[in-house]
């Protein structure tokens, strides 16, 4: 391994000139700076975290709190975790995955150990209880979510109101006047869940605005949960035509069942559903979709982390706006 006392024989300069180099703490000549730089290059140079972070009083460490529980669908957590670990090494920083629950404290204690210069947090809450933990923080972070009470955090996500707005009024569009969303797993709602909260509230506030006749249905993965489901969803009396679904991990079990029943999509009901765009073209009956765009999140959420790293920038709140891709998975009545 290449050494910075090699660097420093290589170009000509002592030790510490190859320190203050890296570290930008002296100001060094134009010259000897590009001198130092063309060694590190030629000899391969990488400077050791440990003393790198000394240097800079920085750990170059990013702190991804996101808890890994049983009704999180994982390959879509894991597109939010490879999209934010891929950017923070663009800014030279490692990422500290944290998947245990995270109650107040955490955020804490990991940047008073000095584990990490900043954090994104995941699995936010509507009621999110971290929240005054966070305001008081001296660390940036960074949401990837809204809590109903976001004044002074910078949050970063999709704007769920306007898709399940978008999606309800695409079905009315269409002529359907009885709809149904399928949602997430019942502990996601039990929880609080920000995300799933907002969706609903769009949902909800669109079918009224356009008098649809709306049902809410919360649903677990698994054969028996899909079917009970669905068994509620087309009741008779209910006269369902149009299904809204917010629960990636149903998706290709509620295709297998309506087609156990006979019900062609979208002939017999209608399905639009919100997930990324790779699943949703991948299933059986590609569905018209409203695209999670977890790669594009998760690189702001990095983004606006590492310009609060050493400046005083208000907080923000950026909502992606949501964009319908139809697969012909509706149609008009």
């Amino acid at each position: 391994m290449i050494t910075i006392k090699e660097v420093a024989h290589h170009a000509g300069v002592s030790m510490s000139t190859v320190s203050y180099v890296l570290s930008g703490k002296r100001s060094i000549s134009e010259e000897t700076k590009r001198r130092v730089e063309q060694s590190i290059v030629a000899l391969g140079y990488h400077p050791n975290a440990g003393a790198r972070a000394l240097a800079s009083n920085r750990s170059q460490v990013l702190g991804l709190v996101v808890p890994l529980r049983s009704d999180h669908n994982m390959p879509v957590i894991m597109q939010f975790v490879s999209s934010i670990v891929a950017s923070a090494r663009d800014f030279d920083y490692d990422v500290l995955l944290l998947t245990k629950e995270a109650g107040p404290g955490e955020a804490h204690r990991i940047v008073a150990r000095s584990m990490a210069d900043a954090i994104v947090m995941m699995d936010v809450e509507s009621a999110d209880p971290r929240v005054p933990e966070l305001r008081a923080l001296d660390a940036p972070v960074v949401l990837l979510g809204m809590p109903d009470d976001h004044e002074g955090l910078s949050c970063v996500d999709l704007d769920f109101a306007a898709a399940g707005k978008q999606m309800v009024n695409h079905l009315a569009d269409l002529g359907h006047r009885s709809i149904a969303l399928i949602g997430s797993h019942p502990s996601v709602y039990d929880r609080g869940t920000s995300y799933a909260a907002r969706l609903l509230d769009g949902f909800q506030s669109a079918a009224s605005k356009r008098n649809l006749s709306a049902s809410v249905h919360s649903c677990a993965p698994g054969y028996d949960s899909v079917a009970a489901c669905l068994d509620d969803v087309l009741r008779p009396d209910r006269g369902t035509t149009g299904l809204v679904v917010h629960n990636e991990a149903i998706l290709g079990q509620l295709l297998l069942d309506l087609r156990r029943r006979s019900l062609d999509v979208p002939t017999d009901l209608s399905v639009i559903t919100l997930c990324p765009d790779d699943l949703a073209e991948s299933l059986a009956v590609p569905l018209t979709s409203m695209a999670v765009p977890a790669q594009e999140l998760g690189a702001i959420a990095v983004e606006m982390a590492m310009a609060r790293l050493g400046q005083e920038l208000a907080p923000e709140v950026r909502l992606l706006q949501p964009r319908l891709t139809e697969r012909g998975s509706t149609t008009a009545l």
